[in-house]
């Protein structure tokens, strides 16, 4: 999933898109789990729900990463890909990029968790 993910950076934001013309956060987060079989929820909030919670600490490529970037609500997704980073559909008028986890920046200071639908799930996270 992670090198699915990575292959999609540069494909233009559309709001409520989920293919290759076009993705907005959770429409990349659907579609990168649809092409490995796995069918999830459409909005980042409802992934959230329905994902197996990972510590932040266990992250692994191809875990989803939540945000709180314009509310309280979980309003943001991305696809973890390793060494601190992730992919995701930003903002109108951008592209699907890679964004970083690091301390101190910008996401950092607004992830909220995140979560798993794949492979065997054995982490120390207590249920949303």
């Amino acid at each position: 999933m992670a090198a699915l993910a990575v292959s999609l950076v540069g494909t233009p934001y559309q709001f409520g898109g989920a293919d290759a013309a076009g993705f907005d956060c959770s429409g990349l987060a659907l579609y990168v789990h649809a092409r490995v079989g796995l069918a999830i929820p459409r909005t980042a909030s409802e992934q959230r729900h329905a994902a197996h919670p990972v510590p932040l600490a266990a992250l692994a490529p191809g875990d989803l990463v939540f945000f709180r970037v314009h509310s309280r609500h979980i309003d943001h997704v991305g696809i973890y890909v390793g060494g601190g980073r992730f992919v995701h559909a930003p903002r109108a008028g951008g592209t699907v990029a890679y964004g970083e986890l690091g301390e101190g920046g910008y996401y950092r200071a607004r992830v909220a968790g995140a979560g798993r639908f794949w492979g065997g799930i054995s982490t120390d996270a207590p249920p949303h």
